[in-house]
């Protein structure tokens, strides 16, 4: 296969984890989360409007693991259910779509550098960088190290320089919500909103199905 750099019109990607390399959370992922947390079983939406209210603080590095926790709870959890907490929010994320890792496997074989922009606390990006996919990023850039999350102009900026390309048209930019595609567009990036059919980043990738 040749080189993508060179005959695809591409110069590099920049993806998003959550929702495009990363499989999206289990029902029964949320329950163990609530559980952990002691939520009333049966009011799983109230606990995950408090985990979601305060996420963007933590994403962005502006909350510890604790002042995060306190926040969605209402209290400071003891040190052992903190651990406990950020264990199972943390496993929640991890799991990788293999038919996803394939097609980037393929694109970096082609020569095509590939960025990680995620909106990801610092204990998330840790784990993320030991994963198998890893490899294949040529830079893998978390929210809570760049103290900015997505969609702020200047996460797109980090990875624009991140990335070495130059122009912003020779860039694709994938992520699986339709805000953070419209800022990129705003800043000139190719995009794709990704929806969970790897045929539909294969072909932007111009990849064979």
């Amino acid at each position: 296969m040749t080189p993508a750099t060179a005959n695809q019109g591409l110069d590099a990607v920049i993806l998003d984890y959550n929702g495009v390399i990363g499989l999206q959370p289990t029902t029964s992922q949320w329950h163990r989360l609530a559980r952990t947390a002691l939520w009333p079983e049966d009011d799983l939406p109230a606990f995950q409007h408090a985990f979601w209210n305060a996420r963007t603080a933590y994403d962005a590095g502006r909350l510890s693991d604790l002042a995060y926790w306190a926040q969605v709870l209402g209290h400071h959890p003891g040190a052992r259910r903190l651990r406990e907490l950020r264990d199972a929010d943390t496993d929640m994320w991890t799991a990788a779509d293999h038919r996803v890792v394939e097609i980037l496997h393929r694109a970096h074989r082609a020569g095509l550098p590939l960025v990680l922009l995620s909106n990801a606390p610092g204990h998330l990006g840790d784990v993320l960088d030991r994963q198998d996919w890893r490899p294949l990023m040529t830079q893998a850039l978390y929210s809570a190290r760049l103290q900015v999350c997505k969609p702020d102009p200047a996460a797109y900026q980090h990875a624009m320089d991140t990335s070495g390309a130059a122009d912003p048209q020779r860039v694709l930019f994938v992520d699986d919500r339709a805000d953070n595609c419209h800022t990129a567009r705003r800043l000139g990036l190719r995009t794709l909103h990704y929806t969970a059919r790897p045929a539909d980043l294969a072909a932007a990738l111009h990849l064979a199905v």
